[in-house]
């Protein structure tokens, strides 16, 4: 029998046991918190089809400047948190150079091409379809002259990937978006994505299909992970108990590092903490919208309007710092009737991004049956089945539905 054994159940982890188990695998997926209750949990909920470049570190004197002397709210840091950081930032700054980038960019896009065709049959047969969106989402400007920047890089986006969006200017925004009060200098409406009213709530939907289809959850944290002494079996040691399996999948997210570093594998990220907070907004908005030059979005969800913040570079186990979600908060006032703030505390979670801003997704270096899906960044919830898929053939090893090589381990 094909076994398996997937430590991780954000989006990325449920949908790789799903998929192995489409491909006759006997799959146990383990978590110490119930399916979708990490990263996956607090995201703005798109399923982002247009997002076909990855989030690149600023490199312009002016941009860098602002997010030096705190003027930006897309990042923040704490400057004695800073050597923390260095080694993978300066990796990613180098990698964040045009045409790196564009480069990174070309291996990204076929990764995100597959995002809403591979999602499209979970959701059906999770019954999720209630929690769906399929008409797109909005970045706004407030700047004539950020409106402008937008479209010329929308236009050279529809030029190399051939995404659909459309401009809108402030007056058709607000015509089209009556929750909006102000719409800047207008907007883009991209038409493809999808929006999601609870994004832990479809990963629990998917974590629930695998369930009824045979698959077991556990939830537990991992003690030991190490290989049979013959090599054929890997063995998992839990709070449960101890699980065995031919093959495992490290689906962690930021928590993969710690779990590989035992078996002399080193994978540093750069960690990028996000928050949310949910408002109860009298006049809720139709679509998801980007606040592009105030670092946040604002999402129509079950729970209320959720702001989502930008990224604030920080160490594991540092205390939250609202600094962000509060400067969101004014910035938003302007826009819309926010409303009340629906929780005591906001809620706080840390993207998992790789310097190079390619997950790393296929088999470890030097461990046999030993397969690796972590590091999407801010795009874990859109590419989970999509990496899913592919991680699913080279374990099979059946046709890839992109190339591969990319996203090695070893790269």
């Amino acid at each position: 029998m094909k076994t398996a054994i997937v430590l991780g159940a954000g989006m990325v982890g449920v949908a790789t046991a799903l998929d192995l188990q489409d491909r006759g695998f006997k799959v146990t997926l383990i978590d110490r918190r119930p399916p979708g209750r990490e990263t996956s949990f607090g995201n703005a909920g798109i399923i982002q089809s247009e997002s076909v470049e990855p989030y690149a570190m600023p490199r312009g004197i002016r941009e860098l400047f602002d997010i030096a002397t705190g003027r930006s709210n897309d990042v923040v840091y704490a400057m004695r948190e800073l050597p923390g950081h260095l080694g993978p930032l300066l990796r990613y700054w180098w990698h964040s150079e045009k045409g790196r980038h564009r480069a990174i960019s070309t291996s990204y896009a076929s990764l995100i091409a597959q995002a809403a065709g591979t999602h499209d049959p979970l959701i059906r047969r999770a019954g999720a379809d209630n929690l769906i969106q399929r008409s797109g989402y909005r970045t706004l400007y407030r700047s004539a002259a950020k409106f402008e920047e937008g479209l010329r890089k929308a236009e050279d986006i529809r030029a190399a990937f051939g995404t659909k969006f459309r401009a809108l200017t402030a007056e058709e925004t607000l015509a089209e978006e009556p929750g909006l009060t102000a719409a800047g200098a207008g907007s883009i409406h991209w038409m493809e994505p999808w929006t999601v009213a609870s994004p832990g709530d479809l990963v629990s939907a998917y974590a629930a299909l695998f369930e009824r289809e045979g698959g077991t959850f556990v939830e537990a944290s991992v003690e030991e992970l190490r290989q049979s002494v013959s090599g054929e079996e890997w063995l998992v040691r839990t709070g449960a108990g101890l699980l065995n399996a031919r093959h495992v999948v490290i689906a962690l997210g930021v928590w993969a590092g710690g779990a590989l570093k035992p078996l002399g594998l080193n994978f540093p990220m750069v960690l990028k903490r996000g928050y949310h907070a949910h408002y109860a907004s009298p006049r809720p908005l139709g679509h998801t919208t980007m606040d592009t030059e105030n670092g946040y979005v604002l999402a129509p969800m079950r729970a209320g309007t959720r702001i989502t913040t930008g990224a604030h570079l920080t160490l594991p186990g540092k205390p939250p710092v609202y600094r962000q979600l509060e400067r969101a908060e004014r910035a938003a006032s302007q826009l819309m009737a926010l409303g009340d703030r629906v929780e005591d505390t906001p809620w706080s979670g840390t993207r998992p991004c790789m310097p190079d801003m390619l997950p790393v997704i296929g088999p470890a270096p030097k461990h046999r049956n030993l397969w690796l899906n972590f590091g999407h960044g801010h795009q874990g919830f859109t590419l989970g089945p999509a990496s899913a898929q592919l991680l699913g053939a080279m374990i099979e090893g059946s046709k890839l539905l992109v190339n591969s090589a990319p996203f090695r381990a070893d790269r």
